[in-house]
């Protein structure tokens, strides 16, 4: 879905309807969240698989997934809109070219805060993972290595 809002968002921004721009806005910037919210997940599940592997049992998972994946996204546009609705609109970065409209977020301090420090803070959360899903990896292939040492012997 955001790749068919992106593609999609500059023919509508053509149309000069407010409403219709800050619902593509809105949609546009809902996907990218969501679609970084689900790779954070990603980096979640992966973590119960290969670290924590036993004892790991989350009951309703799959909802408690989906529920994280699609709700914490709408909870930050929801506020975005609650502030104030005309943060999202049309930007035009050039009055000659008619294509260059886009719809998205149009004030620097909420896309600072709704978009790069949202990534930001999943990127830190996936590197995290990473690290310990690493960390991990190594730690049973010396413990391996230091049993096949042993059955050598």
């Amino acid at each position: 879905m955001l790749n068919v809002v992106f593609l999609t968002n500059s023919w509508l921004s053509s149309f000069n309807q407010p409403g219709l721009c800050i619902t593509v806005a809105v949609l546009l910037h809902y996907f990218l969240l969501a679609a970084f919210t689900w790779m954070c997940l990603e980096s979640v599940h992966f973590y119960l698989a290969l670290v924590k592997v036993f004892n790991v049992y989350v009951p309703k998972y799959i909802l408690k997934c989906c529920i994280a994946g699609w709700g914490i996204p709408a909870v930050v546009i929801t506020i975005v809109l609650i502030i104030n609705k005309d943060f999202y609109g049309n930007g035009s970065h050039s009055e000659s070219n008619p294509f260059s409209n886009f719809c998205w977020i149009q004030e620097n301090t909420v896309f600072y805060i709704a978009v790069v420090a949202y990534v930001f803070l999943i990127f830190m959360m996936n590197t995290a993972m990473f690290v310990t899903v690493l960390l991990q990896i190594q730690s049973v292939k010396s413990r391996t290595q230091k049993r096949s040492r042993f059955w050598k012997r």
